[in-house]
């Protein structure tokens, strides 16, 4: 949705390809342009590479959890490369020899800082996702609901944490309950629906789906502050009673209208659709 989540980044004249990820908050960035910054190495692939083999057979946790992501190589090609959040590139650090250590790591520190004034005031944040919204050609109205659903999502993910739920894969498990709940669909099926694959579900509902996921996660947070869940299994009844009241009102929607609820339009063909409906759905 971001059209600035891929980002260069210039650390004394040198490029770090960076990527934001909205939904961990995480800036992660390219292993190889981070090694070629502290080294100078003439092949900083070759370093990061026997670095990589030291590391795993001393057993650092460094390697294990990094992982790839596709960014723009210097050929223009988005190619493959390993990245690392900022506790990781930290890591990578100390175990690099470098002059230039202490100087990074108060650079790694700026660029963490470009996202803390949005934590601090979510306004700006919103402010942020409105105008990507409507460079991206999205209606008024569904950038409107778009927004309250972020709002009805963050009062969710803070119960949830306040009740012990803070891993990112429980998260994604009780979002699965109140989703399969409340369109009949897992969220991997539902993305499947609209021809989607690691985009943003949310950013390809309509008006309609978009008010349905709405009322099953703010009913969930509702009756979660009500019911006080403690163990997993608790908050999965609470995800599904919460999905189980914007299902009566899909099913209800579906009688009076004779319209499907759950749609395949995604963002490539939802803001002609929007247009074209003047709005309405």
């Amino acid at each position: 949705m971001d059209e600035s989540k891929d980002k260069i980044k210039i650390f004394e004249e040198k490029q770090v390809r960076t990527h934001w990820d909205a939904e961990t908050e995480k800036w992660w960035f390219s292993v190889v342009d981070v090694v070629a910054v502290l080294t100078d190495s003439a092949d900083p692939a070759a370093y990061w590479r026997k670095l990589k083999q030291r590391l795993k057979e001393e057993g650092n946790e460094t390697v294990t959890n990094c992982h790839g992501l596709k960014m723009r190589a210097p050929d223009g090609k988005m190619r493959l490369t390993d990245v690392a959040d900022t506790e990781q590139v930290l890591r990578l650090v100390q175990s690099i020899p470098s002059k230039k250590a202490e100087p990074f790591k108060l650079w790694l520190a700026r660029v963490g800082s470009e996202r803390l004034d949005e934590t601090i005031d979510p306004e700006l944040s919103i402010d942020r996702a409105i105008q990507s919204y409507r460079r991206l050609g999205y209606s008024e109205n569904w950038i409107n609901q778009r927004i309250k659903t972020i709002e009805v999502r963050k009062e969710l993910t803070d119960e949830w944490e306040k009740r012990g739920i803070t891993e990112k894969l429980d998260f994604a498990i009780l979002t699965n309950e109140i989703t399969k709940t409340w369109s009949g669909k897992t969220t991997k099926e539902y993305k499947e629906y609209k021809g989607l694959k690691k985009e943003n579900l949310r950013d390809n509902m309509t008006n309609v789906e978009l008010i349905l996921n709405m009322l099953a996660e703010v009913t969930t947070t509702d009756i979660s502050r009500q019911d006080e869940p403690e163990t997993m299994t608790e908050h999965k009844s609470v995800a599904r009673r919460g999905g189980s009241v914007a299902k009566a009102a899909r099913e209800q929607y579906e009688k009076q209208t004779g319209k499907k609820a759950i749609s395949p339009t995604n963002a490539k063909n939802l803001r002609q659709r929007l247009l074209s409906d003047g709005d309405e759905t």
